[in-house]
């Protein structure tokens, strides 16, 4: 199995150094994590546990896949989130043309030094909005799968590091739209979680046009409110939120029995407990707690592991890995 983090964070500290007892969570963290959600909602109304799971997701290390029908927000939710950190944001527009090398860069021929010069491509920054990921043939997409697992790019037999932090934010129209493209279990495999924006309620939805109709777009009035060395600080942390033995055992349990099930016609990898741990650790540590909790694996896992499931009718796993958990006892 390969990395599910970047080394850096993997080795930051000693496992068993950070897991040997709990340590008291940075009160500043929970207090970014509210700035920022709160900048968020300025623009996304009604979509509180979104934009939370996003945050979560984020400080977890974490990549995001969006799938929903077009116009509910998705590419405005990480263009809100992206403003509300002061670093580097770009936008690739997936479309059936897009070649891989549009996406990680190539060599390019320097006619003054007669040699060839690395020419990065849009993957080269903070966050990275992949709008409409599955509108683009599988070979786009796969070049995707290094930058997002490793952060880094080969071109050519070289490799290229990105800076951190870098985190995927990628929008899904629905599969039976016209022109799109099924994404690839490697490919979905790479994203933390699978969220649904959905409608808001009309009461935001009401809210919402009062300040999208206003003579200035809305997002110019957004700022940031925390740095780039914010969020870095955010995906130190995580590591550091404990994870107790039963906890543990109960992570396996609840992944045995997803495998086992023979709904399930999808292999759901060792990667996937890690994933899902990382994300609880989050959930904790914006919570101010320093250990993880049952609760927090219940409110994940279908977020986390759904759409690494999939049943004989083809749908996303959600409500079999809600099922699933139900049937493992959690520790007390």
């Amino acid at each position: 199995m390969t990395n599910a983090l970047p080394p850096n964070v993997q080795g930051h500290p000693s496992s068993s150094a950070q897991q040997s007892a709990p340590a008291a969570v940075d009160p500043h963290i929970p207090e970014q994590f509210q700035k920022v959600a709160a900048n968020i909602r300025k623009i996304i109304m009604g979509k509180d546990e979104v934009i939370a799971r996003l945050l979560w997701s984020v400080a977890a290390q974490g990549h995001v896949l969006f799938r929903d029908v077009p116009g509910v927000g998705k590419t405005m939710l990480a263009k809100a989130f992206a403003a509300s950190v002061d670093c580097t944001f770009k936008r690739i527009q997936f479309t059936p043309d897009l070649l891989p090398m549009d996406v990680s860069g190539s060599n390019v021929f320097d006619m003054r030094s007669k040699t060839f010069q690395f020419q990065p491509g849009p993957v080269f920054t903070n966050v990275l909005l992949a709008d409409e990921i599955n509108r683009a043939p599988p070979k786009t997409q796969s070049a995707l799968l290094e930058v997002m697992e490793e952060r880094q790019v080969t071109v050519e037999g070289t490799t290229h590091k990105l800076e951190l932090p870098f985190i995927a934010i990628a929008t899904m129209n629905p599969l039976d739209d016209e022109g799109t493209y099924p994404l690839p279990a490697a490919q979905l495999d790479r994203f933390m979680m699978m969220l649904s924006v959905g409608y808001p309620p009309e009461e935001a939805e009401a809210k919402m046009l009062e300040v999208h109709l206003g003579q200035t777009p809305a997002m110019q009035n957004l700022t940031p409110v925390i740095t780039k060395a914010d969020v870095v600080a955010w995906q130190m942390a995580v590591p550091r939120i404990y994870v107790s033995p039963e906890m543990r055992r109960y992570l396996v349990a609840v992944l045995r029995s997803i495998r086992t099930d023979d709904r399930n016609l999808r292999s759901v990898s060792p990667r996937s407990t890690l994933l899902l741990a990382r994300a609880c650790q989050a959930r904790a540590m914006f919570s101010g707690r320093a250990f993880v909790s049952v609760e927090d694996v219940k409110a994940l896992a279908p977020d986390v592991l759904g759409h690494r499931v999939m049943t004989s009718d083809s749908g996303v796993g959600r409500e079999l890995v809600a099922h699933c958990i139900e049937r493992v006892p959690a520790p007390a």
